[in-house]
């Protein structure tokens, strides 16, 4: 059974991508891993701590990005299908599997927060 193997990252919603870099880098001493669009128009940031395993996505406000937590699990397939029988809310009908980006989809918890698998390589 797939399980969740690690926290990879958690998202937070900001108005201005540039000043929230620039705060999370220059005031909080992260240092950026990601800038990019990991899909057409939707780009994002991850900062990181030194030394840390967890990182901060930061996703502008209204993005199709979702804001959630990012957990990493061996086998997406399987686990899309045992949330899938649990009756948990899945947003995607199928695994995402998009050029550069592991195998993912996203999910509520009971309260509605959001959640990411996204498969490990």
């Amino acid at each position: 059974m797939a399980k969740t193997t690690k926290i990879l990252s958690v998202s937070v919603p900001v108005s201005d991508l540039d000043e929230a870099t620039r705060f999370y880098t220059e005031v909080l001493g992260c240092s950026v891993s990601y800038d990019g669009e990991p899909m057409p128009g939707s780009r994002i940031v991850e900062v990181a701590p030194p030394g840390s395993d967890v990182a901060i996505v930061l996703i502008p406000e209204g993005s199709e990005i979702p804001v959630a937590i990012r957990l990493e699990t061996s086998d997406a397939e399987e686990a899309h299908e045992r949330i899938s029988a649990a009756g948990v809310t899945i947003h995607n009908d199928e695994v995402l599997r998009w050029p550069g980006v592991p195998p993912m989809f996203s999910f509520t918890d009971p309260d509605g927060n959001g959640l990411v698998y996204l498969q490990d390589d």
